[in-house]
């Protein structure tokens, strides 16, 4: 029997997302997790929430969005929770995105915000950014009529920098009201210290910030992203999010995680002490590395040619740090911060191929 199951055109023309390319013999500088597992506080919680494994999660993740709400100084009504911030961004595109509309981002933004885009039957545009950083004049420079929504990751990825809360501000209040504006705090943590909060913008009522707990928590095996939303986004989120999305394990190491602060910042303080380290010896033997506030670094190349042959050094050494060329810097590598003992390892290998150049 000939049977030809066919989808819908917009997802057959989408692409296969793009995951980092792994071997398991290769120590891992690609995926932007953290440099130390979660809090001890998490991994206890973890293992007393699986005695309630035969139960479905809280769908409303009350105690998780309790401890979120006391640390963020915000409402607990006004939290989301998903699993992952990915979940929660492709919610925002399947509420308020379709054919005809459009979503507009930067050309160096994450890229599953394209991604989530397409799922939605919408078109995407790109504003350029200017050294590596996301330029709020270009963006609004680029709004079409058809736009619906425009997403900032701020601090960027695959990037690094990020904009301050006065260009934020800016931005959202060049655009038009009926255009929501969706900031993706995915590295915020590693921002925080800066006291320039975006959270207070969601009062406008066209505004969305995200978080995840999978970076400077150390979570990313668990799955767990939440955001603030305005109420009236709230209702139409719910009707798409599934109510059991955050698993029990998930949040109860999660809430754990936020009560413990002083793990996450002291992680966050590991962190930046040995990316600012890895980056200033890149910078010694000529490669741009923007400032960063984030886990890892770009590390910008002479050419794409050259960093093809780096990328091939460092996984001859075991390491695999992650190609750019899907956000078109195919003459960029991005580092993920490990511990010292393995940058360091990672740092001398560059150093020997940049010896070697001619």
């Amino acid at each position: 029997m000939d049977i030809k199951m066919t989808p819908v055109p917009h997802i057959a023309a989408l692409a296969p997302y793009a995951l980092a390319d792994l071997a398991p013999e290769l120590t891992s500088l690609a995926q932007n997790e953290s440099l130390r597992p979660p809090s001890p506080d998490a991994l206890t919680a973890a293992q007393r929430a699986l005695a309630d494994a035969h139960l479905y999660p809280d769908p409303d993740w009350i105690d998780l969005r309790a401890a979120l709400a006391c640390i963020h100084e915000v409402s607990a009504d006004a939290i989301l929770c998903g699993a992952g911030s990915m979940e929660l961004i492709g919610a925002l595109a399947s509420a308020y995105l379709s054919a005809g509309d459009r979503m507009l981002t930067s050309d160096l933004a994450y890229l599953y915000f394209r991604t989530a885009t397409q799922r939605s039957g919408a078109a995407f545009d790109l504003a350029p950014e200017s050294g590596f950083t996301v330029d709020p004049d270009a963006l609004i420079a680029a709004l079409r009529p058809e736009t619906k929504i425009v997403f900032v990751a701020n601090p960027g990825n695959p990037t690094g920098t990020r904009i301050g809360r006065d260009a934020l501000a800016r931005l959202r209040a060049a655009l038009p009201g009926a255009v929501m504006l969706v900031i993706d705090e995915a590295y915020g943590e590693f921002a925080d210290g800066l006291d320039e909060g975006t959270f207070d913008l969601v009062a406008a009522g066209n505004t969305v910030v995200l978080r995840t707990f999978s970076k400077a928590y150390g979570c990313a095996g668990l799955r767990v992203g939440w955001g603030v939303f305005p109420p009236a986004i709230i209702g139409q989120m719910r009707k798409i999010l599934n109510p059991n999305n955050v698993s029990t394990v998930s949040q109860a190491a999660a809430a754990a995680a936020t009560r413990d602060q002083a793990y996450m910042r002291d992680t966050v303080r590991q962190t930046a002490d040995i990316r600012d380290r890895f980056a200033n010896r890149m910078r010694a033997i000529g490669l741009d590395v923007p400032d960063s506030h984030t886990n890892f670094v770009i590390l910008a190349f002479a050419s794409p040619e050259q960093a093809q042959a780096a990328d091939a050094a460092l996984r001859a050494q075991g390491i695999a740090m992650r190609g750019m060329g899907g956000y078109g810097l195919a003459h960029c590598l991005r580092a993920t911060i490990a511990q010292e003992r393995t940058m360091q390892r990672a740092a001398q290998c560059l150093e020997r191929f940049i010896g070697e150049q001619p």
